[in-house]
């Protein structure tokens, strides 16, 4: 693959966190994720999450630095779409077996086969965790 084409790929970010995660954790765990996937943070086109994370001060900090327009999907919307890692805690938490692995493959309007990036989990220094996917838009 030259560097050209795989500049010119397209991602979604699928993001989840704890209530009250600071953006520099938010912000870390995207970081981690796409040095994991070999891609730039320019290549990133779209981000979603949960509609409970609507009022995330952290993640809304984290997108309007980022240049990112967060779409928010309801927990049922988000239980439709097979997911490598369903985890029945967060169905627990939210409703929905998977946030961040079901927020990427619908903004990114693809399936499982395209997810870069399954489920990057980082711990901030507060104890506040961050949750990022990736998956390559069509």
């Amino acid at each position: 693959m030259s560097d050209e084409y795989q500049a010119s790929r397209k991602v979604a970010l699928g993001l989840g966190c704890d209530r009250g995660t600071p953006e520099a954790t938010i912000a870390q765990a995207v970081q981690e994720a796409l040095a994991a996937a070999g891609l730039a943070p320019e290549q990133v086109a779209a981000g979603a999450s949960i509609t409970l994370k609507a009022d995330e001060v952290g993640l809304l900090g984290f997108a309007e630095r980022f240049g990112l327009t967060l779409a928010f999907y309801p927990p049922e919307v988000l239980a439709t779409v097979p997911v490598p890692n369903p985890s029945e805690t967060v169905r627990k938490y939210t409703g929905t077996p998977s946030v961040s692995e079901a927020a990427a493959l619908l903004a990114a309007g693809t399936d499982m086969s395209r997810l870069l990036i399954e489920k990057h989990k980082l711990r901030g220094p507060d104890g506040r965790n961050a949750t990022v996917s990736i998956a390559l838009l069509p």
